[in-house]
């Protein structure tokens, strides 16, 4: 290599910022510019996600409780600290969401999902999507994310993740919980209706007031008080 090339590379890398931002361009190579998520289908919107859900998926992934080879690789030696303030600067970020999918479902089944996000099953104990994400399905913050403008296929994949203990959180696990009750054929009638419906509000999520603080349906170790 000559010397003049050596510089210029030495050069160039220089010139790079050392910003927060640049560093998670590693994350945004999987979940998007942004973070409004990838264009495979599976790869989620991080952006606008409340903060301490953020924080908590990081450090679930750093800690085992959740398993994915390539995000245990980034965060494994990170601080709390540091998966703070990827999580605040991601929670920060509202660019518009995409076109919401179309998936080929049957109306029969489409209804099915439509109940169960906004009714729930009470003969299952199955209780309904928006009484812990928010009426918008947009999720309360700081703790519960939104649901609305994920992929099918990713939704379907953490739900079977649930199901199998590859992925869990904090005791009581009560996504976990909830999971184990769906038959399949349910999973694919909700994760059809969600990925098919337009997002509210940009997505933000509402606040976790004291007016919902205490009324979820049942306990969840990530939720505070809930």
């Amino acid at each position: 290599m000559s010397i003049a090339l050596l510089f210029s590379i030495t050069a160039s890398a220089q010139n790079v910022p050392d910003t927060l931002e640049q560093r998670l361009k590693a994350c945004t190579s999987c979940h998007g510019a942004q973070g409004r998520a990838g264009t495979d289908g599976y790869y989620p919107r991080i952006a606008g996600k409340p903060e301490g859900y953020l924080f908590n998926q990081l450090k679930n992934f750093r800690d085992g409780k959740r398993t994915f080879p390539m995000m245990t690789y980034m965060v494994v030696n990170m601080s709390d600290d540091y998966l703070h303030e990827i999580a605040t600067f991601f929670s920060n970020l509202h660019p518009p969401y995409a076109a919401p999918q179309k998936p080929d479902i049957q109306p029969g089944l489409l209804e099915r999902g439509r109940q169960l996000v906004l009714h729930g099953d009470e003969q299952k104990k199955i209780p309904a999507c928006i009484s812990c994400h928010g009426q918008k399905l947009t999720g309360l913050a700081p703790f519960v994310p939104g649901i609305s403008g994920l992929p099918r296929d990713y939704l379907i994949a953490q739900i079977g993740a649930w199901q199998t203990g590859s992925r869990h959180a904090a005791v009581p696990d009560c996504m976990q919980s909830i999971a184990k009750k769906l038959r399949p054929e349910d999973i694919g009638a909700l994760s059809g209706w969600l990925a098919m419906q337009y997002v509210a509000d940009d997505g933000i999520a509402e606040a976790f007031s004291d007016k919902v603080k205490g009324h979820f349906p049942l306990a969840c170790g990530s939720i505070p008080g809930s």
